[in-house]
């Protein structure tokens, strides 16, 4: 399936105004790029890595795409900040503490993946893809989080939890105004 051909999600799209304007993005386990073209559309730098060299190929229509296994080789963003990273359908429990790391001060996690209970209505099944309750929050401990969600969805059917969360910048003089919807 190509999915740069597809919409982007849905919790992606309500989360994105939380970039700054031309913050660069990562988008972790990238597909063929559906969110590098969202974002790229809307001004922001897309990078984008996935193991697939098919879905390399397509993703490089919207930015910088590497070809590289996380999973198997090492991180190849480390020391690396971006003002976004994006992640969908995708768990590797072991990068979590990584991609975290990669959220630059000010910059946005949107995160977005299966969870508990998801074995019950299909794939994944299999509890090293799936989160467990709370998973989630743990691992964004020292970004503010905007918005979080742990449940079920229909349509398709599936279980998931998702993320919208900030990397704080030095203490600023005022809260911070995250806009929970887009202006």
């Amino acid at each position: 399936m190509n999915h740069a051909t597809l919409a982007p999600s849905p919790w992606i799209v309500r989360w994105s105004h939380l970039l700054a304007p031309g913050a660069d993005m990562l988008d972790v386990a990238c597909g063929s790029g559906r969110h590098m073209r969202w974002f790229a559309e809307r001004g922001h730098p897309a990078t984008g890595v996935d193991r697939s060299r098919e879905a390399i190929d397509a993703a490089a229509t919207f930015g910088h795409a590497l070809l590289a296994d996380i999973e198997s080789g090492p991180w190849p963003f480390e020391g690396q900040r971006f003002g976004a990273v994006v992640v969908t359908n995708y768990l590797w429990r072991p990068r979590l503490a990584d991609i975290v790391a990669a959220v630059a001060p000010g910059g946005v996690l949107l995160y977005e993946t299966f969870a508990a209970g998801n074995e019950q209505v299909g794939k994944p099944s299999r509890p090293d893809f799936l989160l467990q309750p709370g998973e989630l929050l743990a691992a964004c401990t020292g970004l503010r989080v905007v918005a979080y969600e742990d449940g079920f969805l229909g349509e398709p059917e599936r279980f998931v939890q998702r993320i919208a969360a900030i990397r704080p910048q030095a203490a600023p003089a005022t809260p911070p105004r995250h806009l929970l919807q887009a202006p």
